[in-house]
């Protein structure tokens, strides 16, 4: 065989390159190029990757960086076809960033650009609402089979607070987050104090009850249990424990809607040490902020000038006031 015919042999159909061997490492590259800088752009938000995305346009899930041993709260989903384009994020934190390999030059690829993000939104939105009512059946599960809370706990004991509503599973306690009146997860706290949520579960507008709650009656949206507890037995109201300073606005707007007429306050928390620190008071700030938005009630712990400096929250100042 001539090297003519060798070379003719080697082209595809005129124009398309498709049997090019030239053409063909070149797509490679490229397509290797885009996993490597959308990588690169997820290490900038989540640390380091030992491994390259896979750009099949299917929503994959992946280990960040600093969270629990085992978890795959990350996500991402990558496209080549046109401009290459992805996104990701994280399902613990909330957050969804967009990525493309370059700005679309016309309409047609913009347009497809908005698609794959479209579609990536959707794929994402079904698998979170999957892992959502999973997490919801498995504390419904949970929840059935647990006890009502020893008052001995050693958490309620160290807090100065009665169980309410909360149950006990071996030596966690359990406090339930609703949402239209339906359970959705669960908050597992320790007899150490430390908290988690069951993985996988909604918490963003939801809350853990304490009391009744009715419209024309004073309801207190606070962050944690244990303050929520404070506040009930100090004033007898109904209160809605957020369990998060994030989520305080969320639960505040979702129960305006429920409540309209319920007298709406929020109970922050003031991280006083953090100011101390040149860091952010977040509790103060987002129970500010959601007080504002809503145009509702805010009342913050009243400090005594020989208050400790640690204190944060109004189950803090009562602990306190009560030593001897």
């Amino acid at each position: 065989m001539s090297q003519k015919q060798i070379s003719k042999k080697q082209k595809g159909p005129e124009g398309t390159g498709l049997n090019s061997q030239h053409n063909s490492q070149q797509y490679l590259t490229t397509a290797s190029d885009c996993r490597r800088a959308f990588c690169n752009t997820m290490q900038a938000v989540y640390g380091p990757l030992d491994w390259l995305p896979v750009p099949d346009g299917t929503i994959h899930r992946f280990h960040v960086h600093g969270d629990k041993p085992g978890t795959r709260c990350g996500w991402y989903v990558l496209y080549l076809d046109g401009i290459a384009s992805g996104a990701f994020g994280s399902w613990k934190v909330g957050d969804t960033h967009i990525w493309s390999r370059r700005r679309p030059t016309d309409p047609l690829e913009a347009q497809l650009i908005a698609q794959h993000i479209e579609h990536a939104k959707r794929q994402r939105e079904a698998e979170e609402h999957q892992r959502q009512q999973l997490t919801a059946e498995w504390a419904g599960r949970w929840w059935r089979d647990a006890k009502r809370a020893d008052p001995a706990h050693p958490y309620l004991v160290a807090k100065g607070i009665r169980p309410h509503s909360l149950r006990q599973r071996g030596a966690y306690l359990l406090a339930p987050l609703y949402l239209d009146g339906h359970l959705v997860t669960l908050q597992q706290i320790a007899p150490d104090g430390s908290k988690r949520f069951l993985s996988g579960g909604r918490v963003k507008g939801c809350y853990s009850p304490i009391g009744v709650i009715a419209d024309d009656q004073p309801l207190y949206v606070c962050e944690g249990f244990a303050t929520g507890a404070t506040i009930h037995e100090e004033t007898g109201a109904a209160v809605a424990c957020a369990m998060s300073a994030d989520n305080l606005l969320a639960v505040g707007k979702y129960l305006r809607r429920r409540y309209p007429d319920a007298v709406l306050i929020f109970g922050g928390d003031d991280d006083r040490c953090k100011e101390v620190e040149g860091k952010p008071n977040m509790g103060k700030l987002a129970a500010i902020t959601a007080a504002a938005e809503l145009g509702c009630g805010l009342v913050l712990p009243q400090w005594p000038a020989d208050a400790p400096q640690d204190l944060s929250d109004f189950n803090d100042l009562r602990q306190w006031r009560a030593k001897p």
